[in-house]
């Protein structure tokens, strides 16, 4: 992607972050979140993105263009309470559609989190919603549905072309799910799991992220089309824990707990029709986020 004007929301967040840097590199690239920290913002600044103090669930864009070719909402609120998330994961999806309604098109990134407890079987996108996340985040399964809601509604009455895309396990060099699992391991604490077999799930490395998007903005459409996005292997939260350990010298302790997230993997069928498949290899990527962040542990 080249040339373009593109809007991401959450720019400081730990997928948002790196897509915002990549992107800017040939893109004049704005980013609007509140940026509490200011080391946080300067930082995407000197990466060349255009920083703009924002409160995305009061629809507040003044002094926000609307000339946009592409709009990336990328921002999540996990506070646990519900007016505050249902305003930031909902509400605030239809005022910057509303806000951007000459965009090209518009990915509203959502989650596997959505899909109703699952069993072994992979979800796909016509699988039953539910409150996947109740046991550790209250709000987020809820809101996250009805964010694509809105987003869904939102794309038919203004026309705007958009892609739902629910990520499953993202991390990388900016951290991730597998990034707190490696701190809780050197901190000595045992890692919750589910009671019953291997907790797995379709983990994808930014790398992957970051090179799906022009496809992902490419298949937008009236009506949304809605489409898992998630790497193609599937992985035990166990089996990602144990490799750490390997390469940190550390063996991790799993806890059985029912009030652990229950395994979520996901169908990667429509995925790899509408916006190819994912090249980096779980192992591979795990390996480099140990040794982005601890490289005096990674044993040689």
């Amino acid at each position: 992607m080249r040339g373009f004007k593109i809007l991401i929301t959450g720019p400081t967040g730990q997928v948002a972050a790196p897509i915002a840097r990549a992107l800017a590199a040939d893109n004049e690239v704005w980013g609007i979140a509140r940026f509490h920290d200011p080391a946080a913002r300067e930082e995407l600044e000197q990466a060349g993105i255009r920083c703009q103090t924002v409160n995305l669930a009061a629809g507040d864009f003044a002094g926000i263009p609307s000339d946009f070719d592409y709009v990336i909402n990328l921002a999540v609120a996990k506070s646990g309470k519900w007016e505050k998330d249902l305003a930031a994961n909902a509400e605030s999806v239809g005022l910057l559609m509303a806000h951007c309604a000459d965009a090209k098109a518009f990915l509203h990134c959502s989650s596997a989190a959505v899909y109703d407890p699952p069993d072994d079987e992979p979800r796909n996108e016509r699988t039953a919603l539910g409150d996947n996340h109740k046991s550790m985040l209250p709000t987020y399964s809820i809101s996250k549905i009805a964010g694509e809601v809105v987003a869904r509604s939102m794309a038919r009455a203004l026309g705007v072309p958009t892609t739902i895309a629910r990520l499953n396990v993202p991390y990388g060099d900016n951290g991730g799910w597998p990034f707190h699992h490696m701190e809780m391991m050197l901190a000595g604490m045992p890692i919750p799991v589910p009671p019953g077999g291997p907790a797995r799930y379709n983990p994808i490395h930014e790398d992957d992220v970051i090179a799906m998007l022009p496809k992902l903005l490419e298949v937008a459409s009236v009506p949304a089309v809605t489409v898992n996005w998630c790497g193609e292997q599937t992985v035990s939260l166990q089996d990602w824990c144990t490799y750490i350990g390997e390469l940190v010298g550390k063996e991790p302790a799993f806890e059985e707990s029912g009030q652990a997230l229950r395994g979520g993997p996901t169908d990667v069928t429509l995925m790899r029709e509408l916006a190819g498949g994912t090249t980096v290899d779980w192992r591979d990527g795990i390996s480099r986020m140990v040794t982005k962040f601890h490289p005096e542990l990674v044993r040689a």
